[in-house]
């Protein structure tokens, strides 16, 4: 998922007529925010994420993002077992610093608690899928999958753009219980065609047929 990292520094704004009042950033507790920040503060964006104690902010995303999601999410509820079921930018609670919100993810289906309901808990996500944005990249390839691990999600799928005609991609990973790493990697190019977490047929190539 694509976004901005807002940083504890306000920013200082030209003078402007007093009659148009000034824009004025909330600025952060010495500690950072939590994760109870997202459902208090006034006036954050749509799908704000907290990394560290830091709020990052979506920025536009490509064509390519909706279309990956909306492939992905299709295949998965196609083929997601009754006890599961599966959403689209809901964050994730790991702790109080810290709160993603994955583009595509598997839950248990009774941590769905109801229509309002804005988050889960990590302990209730079977697979987290991010898809690669170009301000996101080392947060979807680095910073979000080290805490996905060490949270012991147990499947992570990283979606992505590559080569000169824009070629989908998607790397799977998954969780090694006793260095709570992922480890594989496996890239699908065109049909996404797995076991685990459960059994899984995603044709990718119907994002290019349009």
């Amino acid at each position: 998922m694509g976004g901005t990292t807002v940083t504890a520094e306000p920013i200082s704004e030209a003078a402007e007529p007093a009659s148009e009042p000034k824009h004025q950033w909330v600025m952060p507790p010495v500690d950072g925010w939590t994760v109870d920040d997202l459902r208090t503060l006034p006036g954050l964006p749509p799908h704000t994420e907290m990394i560290d104690g830091s709020l990052v902010f979506v920025t536009p995303q490509r064509a390519f993002h909706n279309l990956m999601i909306r492939r992905l999410t299709d295949g998965l509820l196609a083929s997601v077992p009754p006890e599961y079921d599966v959403f689209n930018e809901m964050t994730v609670v790991i702790d109080r610093k810290n709160g993603p919100e994955p583009d595509v993810l598997v839950v248990r289906g009774e941590a769905f608690q109801g229509l309002r309901q804005t988050s889960f808990d990590v302990a209730d996500v079977l697979l987290a899928v991010e898809v690669v944005s170009p301000d996101s990249e080392s947060r979807d390839r680095d910073t979000k999958p080290h805490k996905y691990a060490a949270a012991g999600i147990k499947h992570y799928w990283l979606a992505e753009m590559e080569g000169e005609d824009d070629h989908s991609v998607v790397r799977v990973y998954e969780l090694d219980p006793v260095t709570r790493k992922y480890v594989g990697g496996d890239s699908y190019r065109d049909r996404l065609k797995l076991v685990a977490p459960f059994s899984i047929d995603i044709d990718l190539t119907a994002l290019h047929k349009r």
